[in-house]
């Protein structure tokens, strides 16, 4: 089984990189289906669980995956439940055996035991400007100034929670096999370049 986790900044294209891998390499992509998986073992609505998984309020919360959690006042946490749950869903889908891409949540961590190749994409702050502006949903207008606040917030919450999950360090360049700046490139072009190297490498693999 290959498995491809990629964690990246916000706005420089992590998520187009990885479903692209996904298609040239036939490998199945996980990451919006992990909160309709959570929602549906939950019970719950699928945009209620988007909401809880990505906001970090519950950050604070002393619990760590790597130990046990010592009190069921945080048990009764939604938002505790909803990330244990989602745990439960990314390891339920390296049970299938199958090859797959799956984006961000802490998942090369996740699945360290299973040797996925690990990519951390990145870009400067003027190509994610472009790039969120390109792809922003209807009505939504912020300003340059409004977007590298937004950029700065998310990935600061992404670093928090890593290290609260796992104890690793977010962005970490040691963490990875590849980072991979998208500044200069159009992602179309680049994926068969990195879908080559991660053959490559699982190809090599001792």
């Amino acid at each position: 089984m290959k498995i491809i986790t990629i964690s990246r900044e916000f706005g420089s294209g992590g998520r187009e990189i990885g479903k692209r891998l996904a298609d040239a390499l036939g490998f199945d992509y996980y990451d919006s289906e992990i909160i309709t998986a959570v929602a549906k073992n939950s019970g719950l609505d699928a945009n209620y669980v988007a909401a809880h998984l990505s906001d970090h309020g519950w950050q604070n919360v002393p619990i760590t995956f790597r130990g046990t959690i010592g009190s069921t006042a945080y048990i009764q946490s939604s938002k505790v439940h909803l990330l244990l749950e989602q745990k439960r869903v990314i390891e339920e889908i390296a049970a299938l055996g199958k090859d797959f891409v799956i984006v961000g949540r802490n998942a090369d961590v996740l699945l360290a035991k299973y040797a996925p190749f690990n990519m951390f994409v990145c870009a400067n702050i003027e190509a994610k400007i472009k790039r969120c502006k390109e792809r922003a949903s209807a009505g939504e207008v912020l300003s340059d100034k409004q977007l590298v606040k937004k950029m700065k917030d998310i990935d600061k919450a992404r670093a928090k929670t890593r290290a609260m999950m796992t104890g690793a360090t977010w962005g970490e360049r040691g963490s990875y096999h590849l980072t991979v700046n998208t500044s200069d490139w159009e992602i179309k072009a680049l994926t068969p370049i990195l879908a080559d190297f991660i053959q490559q490498w699982f190809g090599g693999r001792k």
